[in-house]
């Protein structure tokens, strides 16, 4: 697996919390989500990537032969989206397309100003366009997104892209996230965060789940998805499937639980059904057994 990042002993320490140390290799080509509650140390990692802050020890590199994050030659192949304040709150469109075009040789205005208009917010031309600080938190994610996609990058690293949006609109960005992928033919990659992987799941090839600053799991999500399986039964029978679930949920008529795949045949003969985990079901029992084994 060729890898866009290879990250070795990262830590950032904070005085009541700590990232790492943190081992990871980004594979190329491919999107992968960085999966975890609030706290977990998502965004902590994307700006450590992202030389938003600089980290405590560890190394980074970067397309395989990047180690300086502030290198202009790689900052022009990363688009870095945050997660809120990403521009100045009292700019507009048009002081954003400015600032744009400064600061990256291969920002397109006339892109920007048509993916405003896609993704139904202001552009430079909207008569009384507003600043950003009277906008939705939607509306400033929609323009910060737009201004990254008018870029030409090999590289988006984005922060909970989808948390402020609604619905239809995460919909058109798993779409324009699969079209940069498809665009780039093996050569582009995506990492995203989010703390709700329901609506965002077909967005992601890769999962890299994460607990209280340190790494869980990871994988591909497919592989992920033969590797564990989502066991359903009668409460009659939960007691004698309870050790072999890795976190569970039951009440007085049944019970369900995630469990390692190779269990599944002593599960059945307990009576469990067993199937294969959604992106969101596994998400929420490898962070249930994370909790409980703290």
């Amino acid at each position: 697996m060729e890898s866009i990042i290879s990250v070795k002993g990262l830590t950032k320490k904070y005085s009541k919390f700590t990232l790492g140390a943190i081992d990871l290799e980004i594979p190329k080509g491919f999107a992968t989500a960085l999966i975890g509650a609030n706290g977990a140390g998502k965004t902590t990692l994307i700006d450590t990537l992202c030389g938003v802050i600089h980290a405590t020890s560890g190394e980074v590199t970067y397309f395989g032969k990047y180690n300086d994050v502030d290198s202009a030659e790689l900052r022009e192949k990363i688009g870095y989206c945050a997660s809120t304040g990403f521009f100045p709150q009292g700019w507009k469109a048009k002081d954003i397309a400015i600032s744009m075009e400064i600061a990256y040789k291969s920002f397109d205005r006339k892109r920007f100003e048509e993916l405003c208009a896609q993704l139904e917010v202001d552009t430079e031309h909207t008569k009384k366009a507003r600043p950003m600080y009277k906008q939705s938190d939607g509306n400033r994610m929609r323009t910060s997104l737009a201004a990254v996609f008018a870029r030409e990058t090999e590289l988006l690293i984005l922060d909970e892209p989808g948390s402020s949006l609604d619905p239809l609109m995460r919909d058109r960005l798993c779409d324009r996230m699969r079209g940069y992928l498809d665009d780039g033919e093996g050569e582009k990659s995506i990492i995203f965060s989010t703390h709700n992987i329901a609506d965002m799941e077909n967005a992601a090839d890769y999962a890299v789940f994460m607990d209280i600053g340190r790494i869980i799991e990871q994988g591909f999500v497919e592989d992920l998805k033969e590797k564990y399986v989502l066991a359903r039964g009668d409460a009659d029978d939960y007691e004698g499937a309870k050790a072999l679930l890795m976190s569970h949920n039951s009440n007085k008529t049944a019970f369900d639980g995630l469990a390692l795949s190779e269990n599944r045949g002593k599960l059945e003969e307990l009576g469990a059904a067993c199937e294969r985990p959604t992106l969101q079901q596994l998400s929420i029992g490898l962070l249930k057994y994370a909790e409980e084994i703290r």
